[in-house]
């Protein structure tokens, strides 16, 4: 069996951050792990509010797992300070793991500031170069680029400047967009792009969570990374096409619509 670590925050109503990466990998027939770089208080409708984890119990998480178990894939996704993501790109270079996909989450999805976006600079310069894939949306993209995107080919221009910002690879994701959902890969020299069916739900809770933990789960199975992105985008078009109408506001994804349906494949 494969292991693969999230590092992100803690979603207490289960649809996005930790809970729902370890849904992701679980569903994908790996070995989750987790370290939580901050509890934030949240449902579907609103985020109450958000306590970080100290630097100090950061870096004991990430060593507790690290000189135990071996780690094929990480995922990271929210990281809520400067400090935070000094001690993580220490780690990272202590650990030196593979396979490493950065959702660089900013907002949730009821507008709530998970990250200052006056952070997107120190997390580009200290993290992203550590990073084997980079998965901003098209609002995280224009954070880190300064360009407006409204077109496929802003969307390919973006993840041309983001990936000089030093990761191997860049997936731009098109589902802010109002057309069917393009997603834009690029590796530094060639674009690939995955589209699907935009679908009709107000209950994308947690997507963006679900999409790059499902890359990491891939990575970590040993696809190549066109393949993993494929896989993982077919994967979580699945689970907004059944996602679950819980609560009042944008409910979760259904991580295991499929592994209910048909187990996992041989």
């Amino acid at each position: 069996m494969k292991h693969v670590l999230t590092i992100a925050g803690s979603d207490c109503s289960g649809g996005a951050g930790i809970q729902a990466d370890l849904k992701t990998f679980a569903a994908h027939g790996v070995y989750g792990m987790s370290v939580i770089l901050s509890v934030v208080a949240e449902n579907t409708t609103r985020v109450i509010g958000a306590e970080h984890i100290s630097p100090a119990m950061i870096a004991d998480q990430i060593q507790a797992v690290f000189e135990d178990i071996r780690v094929d894939a990480v995922k990271i996704g929210m990281v809520p300070s400067r400090q935070a993501m000094e001690i993580l790109a220490l780690e990272l270079k202590r650990w030196s793991p593979r396979n490493i996909v950065l959702d660089p989450v900013m907002v949730a999805k009821n507008g709530f500031a998970l990250m200052d976006s006056q952070l997107a600079q120190t997390l580009v310069e200290l993290v992203f170069p550590l990073a084997d894939v980079v998965t901003p949306n098209i609002p995280e993209a224009e954070i880190l680029t300064g360009m407006s995107i409204t077109t496929l080919a802003d969307m390919e221009e973006a993840a041309r400047r983001i990936h000089g910002y030093g990761p191997r690879y860049v997936l731009v994701k098109g589902g802010h967009r109002s057309e069917d959902a393009t997603d834009i890969l690029f590796d530094g020299k060639q674009v690939l792009k995955y589209t699907s069916k935009r679908i009709d739900t107000k209950n994308t809770h947690g997507t963006g969570c679900t999409f790059s933990s499902a890359i990491a789960a891939n990575l970590a199975l040993g696809k190549p990374i066109d393949q993993a992105v494929k896989a993982a985008k077919t994967y979580v078009t699945m689970a907004i096409e059944h996602a679950l109408p819980l609560g009042n506001g944008c409910g979760p994804t259904h991580h295991f619509y499929d592994l209910y349906k048909n187990g996992l494949p041989q």
